[in-house]
C-alpha cells in the first residue's frame, strides 16, 4: 500500500516537473508577455499603434525591451502620449529606443555600460547602483521576465531618445 502511494507521488512530481518544464519554454514572445500584464497595457496598445507587433514578436530575434509600465506612462502629460500616439515615425523612434539587440538579463549588466538601441542605434546608459539597475536613470522595477525571443525589464519612467522635431 505504501508503495503504491510512493510510487502515485513520485507519478505526479514527475509529470508536474514535466508540465513546469513545457510552461517554461512556452513563455511566448516579448508581445505575448506583455499582453498578458495588465500593467504593460499602455506599451501593448502604443506597440500595435506604431506597428511594431511582428517585429517584437520576431520568434527569431533576440531582444531585451526596457518596458515602461503603466503608471511610467501616467506620469507623462495626457497630451504626450496622445501626441506619440498621433505621430507614427515619433512613436517608433520612441518605443525602439526602449529595446536593443540581445537578450540581456540583469545578471549580465556590469557597473555601467553603453548599449545601442534599436531607435538608430542612438545610446543607452545603463548602471548597477546600490539601489538597483537604472536606464537613462530610470529604475528596473521588475527585471528578467522571459520570454521565448528575449527578456523584459519593467521601468518606471518612459525613457526618451534624443529626439529632432
Amino acid at each position: 500500500m505504501l508503495k503504491s502511494r510512493i510510487f502515485a507521488l513520485v507519478a505526479v512530481l514527475i509529470v508536474a516537473v514535466a508540465a513546469m518544464g513545457v510552461s517554461a519554454q512556452d513563455d511566448g514572445t516579448i508581445v505575448d508577455v506583455a499582453a498578458g500584464n495588465e500593467d504593460f497595457s499602455t506599451l501593448v496598445s502604443l506597440v500595435e499603434a506604431a506597428g511594431l507587433v511582428d517585429a517584437l514578436a520576431d520568434a527569431e530575434a533576440s531582444l531585451t525591451v526596457f518596458a515602461p509600465t503603466n503608471d511610467a506612462f501616467a506620469e507623462l502629460p495626457d497630451f504626450v502620449v496622445e501626441y506619440l500616439a498621433s505621430d507614427v515615425d515619433l512613436l517608433t523612434q520612441v518605443l525602439l529606443y526602449h529595446v536593443i539587440d540581445g537578450a540581456v538579463m540583469s545578471g549580465d549588466i556590469t557597473e555601467s555600460m553603453s548599449v545601442a538601441s534599436l531607435d538608430m542605434g542612438n545610446e543607452l546608459d545603463v548602471e548597477v547602483t546600490d539601489m538597483g539597475i537604472t536606464v537613462d536613470g530610470a529604475n528596473v522595477v521588475i527585471a528578467d521576465v522571459a520570454a521565448s525571443n528575449g527578456v523584459i525589464h519593467a521601468i518606471d519612467t518612459v525613457i526618451l531618445p534624443p529626439i529632432q522635431l
